[in-house]
């Protein structure tokens, strides 16, 4: 981003680095609203059960746009909604993601069904084109898998 100073970074890992950029407890379930459950706008992140507040809402939306995993553009013409996107980078993190949901899904207790992670974790490419396909095609509906949600 020019014109912004960029922080120091601790290390060149790949782990560390990526961590820099959605290592918080929020970000990627912001992503995953974005993938997973077809969210588009503030309103509804914020009324995504998860309790964040406005303000780290605000922050972390603002720090994922300027990383380069999602956009945002005007919805209408009074441009006072906004509707977010992610980016290719963004889509990218979809993989990370589904193996996020089957570990915990099989390590923690979660509304997700036993057989449903099962199905996911023996589909993972089918799953994943899935969500890509969505992707590409702007389809905002909730991802389901053999018709079941994927969250609880």
């Amino acid at each position: 981003m020019q014109g912004k100073r960029r922080h120091k970074r601790r290390s060149g890992c790949p782990v560390s680095l990526s961590l820099e950029i959605f290592g918080d407890r929020w970000s990627l379930l912001i992503i995953r609203d974005l993938m997973v459950r077809g969210f588009r706008t503030f309103k509804e992140f914020q009324q995504s059960g998860e309790g964040i507040a406005t303000n780290i809402l605000t922050d972390r939306l603002r720090r994922l746009e300027a990383a380069g995993l999602l956009t945002r553009k005007a919805a209408t013409a009074r441009r006072r909604k906004v509707n977010y996107r992610l980016t290719e980078k963004g889509i990218d993190l979809a993989p990370v993601l589904l193996e996020l949901l089957i570990w915990g899904a099989r390590h923690e207790a979660s509304g997700v069904s036993c057989a449903l992670v099962e199905q996911m974790a023996k589909n993972r490419e089918q799953v994943l084109a899935e969500v890509r396909r969505r992707w590409q095609e702007h389809d905002a509906r909730p991802l389901q898998v053999k018709g079941q949600w994927i969250w609880p």
